[in-house]
């Protein structure tokens, strides 16, 4: 299902936003920049972080050093495309592929990591 243009993400979903915290770092791939698709997954903000970590390609890894910190501020200047998706709150995750694909889901494993 494609959202319609006139709705954010939220509203889409009928979720509350939960607007990331200016300031908040997210967790990016930053190898992984320029692969299909985008992905992105919300855990729980704490400790100056907003939750969200976000990678592109098929493949997580587990790697102590896959994801590298990175204001909320920046991620416009590496991966704008997913701006839309960052008020979603906690427990969900979401997959693009750049052009019409689109999935947003709730995950409740999110919450209890």
């Amino acid at each position: 299902m494609k959202i319609l243009k006139e709705q954010t993400i939220c509203e889409w979903k009928n979720v509350t936003p939960q607007k990331p915290e200016s300031g908040s770092k997210l967790g990016i791939a930053l190898s992984t920049i320029g692969q299909l698709p985008i992905n992105g997954l919300r855990h729980k903000p704490e400790k100056g972080t907003n939750g969200w970590y976000i990678w592109c390609g098929t493949e997580l890894s587990d790697a102590v050093d896959f994801f590298s910190p990175l204001h909320i501020e920046h991620i416009g200047s590496y991966l704008p495309e997913v701006a839309s998706y960052l008020d979603l709150p906690a427990g969900y995750r979401f997959l693009i592929d750049g052009n019409d694909f689109e999935d947003v889901w709730f995950d409740s494993e999110l919450l209890n990591a």
